[in-house]
């Protein structure tokens, strides 16, 4: 079971998860935070370090927040990112987001 970065991250991304994520499966992309599912050993460290609560394991997503669970999958595909499982995201920011991610308005946190 992984943890899941949701909506109130999106042009947020404080980034205050990022150091404390043990297996560094915390990825940065252009406007949102990814975790990688397959790379996330379910710590829960990331839950308490987020200040937007932007992160849930993915067994307590609100119900309007399940399709997150696809998006941070996907985002690692070759049909978005092409990254793969690459084992740690090393500091690298991802040039891209997923289309749903992308789509998304500014939220008013950008705006200011």
């Amino acid at each position: 079971m992984a943890h899941v970065i949701t909506t109130a991250c999106i042009d947020c991304k404080d980034g205050a998860c990022v150091p404390c994520c043990p297996v560094d499966c915390i990825y940065e992309g252009e406007r949102t935070l990814y975790i990688h599912p397959d790379e996330c050993i379910d710590c829960g460290i990331c839950v308490s370090a987020c200040p937007t609560q932007a992160i849930y394991e993915e067994h307590r997503l609100p119900p309007e927040l399940t399709h997150y669970i696809a998006i941070n999958r996907e985002f690692f595909g070759a049909e978005v990112s092409g990254l793969g499982s690459p084992g740690g995201a090393e500091g690298r920011r991802i040039a891209c987001d997923h289309p749903r991610i992308a789509l998304e308005a500014p939220s008013a946190a950008a705006a200011r």
